[in-house]
């Protein structure tokens, strides 16, 4: 097995993980600008404190991967598992990301910052979003079963369809606009 490295206060640009895998190991406070880690497998590596700008993640492989304080901004992360991830301590926030058919499946991501984003067939099922923010996102046919949303921020956001009796929604914030998402279960006209 080789050994893991300790990598810090270091900028990767422009490097093609898909090609040549990155090393495992522990990355803190690093950034990694318009990289690409489409396919490639993040496996059991911990990111403290790091940034992914102009990233492509696409179908990369997450298990056991420690996300904590990370940010993502303009990366695209398409069909993304974080429910693979190590979840302790797991903190994310993604500003400008393309999420298309993610899965956040039973995670714990209160007060997490969706900024932007495309969150469509992106699945919630059993997710805590207590105090989430999700500014300016695109939902459509994104899933909600069982979700918690309490205290959440979806004003600005949009095309989601939110069932109340099935999801937890005490104190959410939701536009006047998007209410309709919150009753299309009743099979009912608004106009």
């Amino acid at each position: 097995m080789m050994p893991k490295v300790y990598i810090e206060d270091q900028v990767f640009e422009k490097k093609n993980y898909s090609l040549e895998a990155l090393p495992k190991g522990e990355y803190e406070n690093c950034r990694f600008v318009n990289c690409s880690f489409a396919n490639s497998d993040l496996s059991e590596n911990i990111f403290l404190e790091c940034e992914f700008d102009q990233c492509d993640l696409s179908l990369a492989k997450l298990n056991y991967t420690a996300l904590r304080d990370v940010v993502f901004k303009t990366c695209k992360m398409v069909g993304l598992g974080f429910q693979d991830c190590n979840q302790l301590l797991l903190s994310v926030q993604f500003n400008d990301c393309q999420l298309k058919l993610a899965s956040f499946y039973k995670l714990k991501l209160k007060a997490t910052k969706f900024i932007n984003c495309n969150l469509q067939e992106v699945d919630f099922t059993e997710t805590d979003l207590t105090g989430s923010t999700m500014d300016n996102c695109d939902l459509s046919r994104a899933v909600f079963e069982y979700t918690t949303i309490e205290k959440a921020d979806l004003r600005s956001s949009f095309n989601y369809l939110i069932n109340p009796e099935v999801n937890r929604i005490k104190k959410a914030k939701f536009s006047l606009l998007g209410v309709a998402g919150l009753l299309s279960q009743f099979d009912i006209e608004i106009e």
